[in-house]
């Protein structure tokens, strides 16, 4: 009896010693060290987390309008149907953004900064639409983008406002349209194209944002909330319920469409 108890204590001993030295290496091992692995895990997911929406927004780009097969890019109709009305608040750049009193004093300011020095506000459009010659438009701030001398002026008026408020510029994806492009545009735009020769894009007057600034809720209600103090709207047609194709992107110079006998 004695050898098997002695047995039984040397095993438990045996046992005791080994929980024992365990015990003390993990005692031994800094907190930090012990949490590096856990941190490494945690970092790993942290940073798939962000990547995520990160790498689907950098691929929004405002090179052109129509992709190689013809499709437009950007938001599709129904994305935009789909997407929220409510506006989120105003951040303190907007809020701190010069405030213009009205229409009278964007154009005094228009005039003032002379954002677009060579071109002729007073320039009378003669010909058809979508065959504006030179001397009837003006280029705006985007390369290949142009507009009747005074819708480009009061653009380029707000343009300057615009990226004082957000440090760039607006992007366009369109603005004057030849006749030739506007039946292209028809044959692959169907319904979300004006039958050609009657465009307000063939008069210069018309212009369609990119996706960078219809899918910015705080860019968008700038844009909307400042666009009338500089005669651009989104014609009220093209809103929801408003009788066409919603079309949120597109604006037009209000003081020339309706002077053409135009909706607004």
């Amino acid at each position: 009896m004695e050898s098997s108890s002695s047995t039984s204590d040397s095993r438990r001993a045996r046992r005791e010693a080994e929980t024992g030295h365990k015990g003390r290496r993990r005692a031994e091992i800094p907190s930090h060290q012990r949490w590096a692995p856990r941190m490494a895990v945690l970092g790993t997911l942290a940073v798939a987390t962000i990547a995520m929406p990160l790498s689907a927004g950098a691929q929004d780009g405002p090179v052109s309008p129509y992709a190689p097969d013809g499709k437009p890019v950007g938001p599709t109709a129904l994305d935009l149907v789909s997407a929220p009305v409510a506006a989120e608040p105003t951040s303190e750049y907007v809020a701190s953004a010069p405030k213009i009193e009205g229409r009278a004093q964007a154009a005094s300011r228009s005039v003032e900064r002379a954002p677009l020095p060579n071109c002729d506000p007073s320039i009378e459009v003669t010909s058809s639409n979508g065959k504006l010659t030179g001397h009837e438009l003006c280029d705006l701030w985007q390369a290949g983008e142009s507009l009747r001398p005074d819708a480009a002026v009061a653009l380029s008026a707000m343009n300057e406002s615009f990226r004082a408020t957000f440090g760039r510029d607006i992007c366009l994806v369109s603005s004057y349209r030849t006749l030739a492009s506007q039946v292209s545009l028809k044959g692959t735009r169907g319904g979300f194209a004006a039958k050609p020769g009657t465009s307000f894009h063939g008069w210069g007057l018309a212009i369609d944002l990119c996706s960078t600034e219809t899918g910015n809720r705080e860019v968008y209600s700038w844009i909307n909330k400042n666009g009338e103090l500089y005669g651009w709207a989104n014609p009220s047609w093209a809103k929801r319920g408003g009788g066409g194709a919603y079309e949120p992107w597109h604006f037009e110079f209000t003081e020339g469409v309706i002077a053409l006998g135009g909706l607004t």
